[in-house]
């Protein structure tokens, strides 16, 4: 039996004070065509560890930890992602390609999900110049409907987070010296990808449509 209510949420953390965050979404201005989505409405959700492109090793990770929040936020149930990493890799599967790799059939048949969503990260980290840093997040990621192989919504999200400086050479010197310090503890890539998530699911143009778990399903069309 698959369970009917969504994991409990995953406390965000905040943006350091001085992080400008600018998101560019591919594909605003045409509106996005809902209809597969409506047509096969999942209820569950299995998300897989990414695909990394970036030079990142940690980025795969560092990413799933932030994505089950906004999802379930948005009235699905989301499986556990470090319950289904282990169990992926206790199966003979450690890798995050392997685990792309394995059939919908099997998925239906071992786990059970309506959906699984699959995500490419294809930027992710921080680079310094000068007197201020960016922290980037860029990935796409497209939801298939499990009974059928129907791709029922695709999407991407293009995070950048700056911090600039303020004027002066030696407050800026100090500052980023600081931020270095305060960033590789913080690990602001890491709240980068909590933002970017959120922007890519919870958008209202076209992000997911809200599911079955959330108290305006079927109120709306979005």
């Amino acid at each position: 039996m698959r369970p009917r209510q969504p994991p409990p949420g995953i406390r965000a953390g905040a943006l350091a004070p001085l992080a400008l965050g600018l998101l560019v979404m591919a594909g605003c201005v045409t509106p996005y065509d809902y209809s597969a989505y409506q047509a096969h409405m999942p209820q569950s959700i299995l998300v897989l560890p990414p695909l990394n492109e970036s030079v990142d090793a940690n980025a795969p990770y560092s990413y799933l930890t932030t994505i089950s929040e906004p999802l379930g936020e948005r009235g699905y149930y989301i499986y556990p992602v470090a319950v289904i990493d282990a169990f992926m890799k206790d199966n003979g599967l450690p890798t995050p390609g392997e685990m792309h790799g394995v059939s919908l059939e099997k998925i239906d048949e071992i786990i059970g999900a309506d959906a699984v969503l699959y995500v490419t990260i294809e930027d992710f980290g921080q680079e310094y110049i000068l007197l201020s840093s960016n922290t980037t997040v860029r990935a796409r990621a497209r939801l298939v409907d499990v009974k059928t192989g129907t791709q029922i919504w695709d999407g991407r999200v293009d995070f950048v987070q700056g911090s600039g400086g303020s004027g002066s050479l030696i407050a800026d010197a100090i500052v980023a010296a600081i931020e270095q310090v305060v960033d590789n503890v913080a690990d602001a890539t890491h709240d980068a990808a909590r933002m970017a998530n959120r922007a890519l699911i919870q958008n209202d143009k076209r992000g997911l449509l809200v599911g079955p778990l959330h108290p305006d399903f079927g109120k709306t069309d979005s």
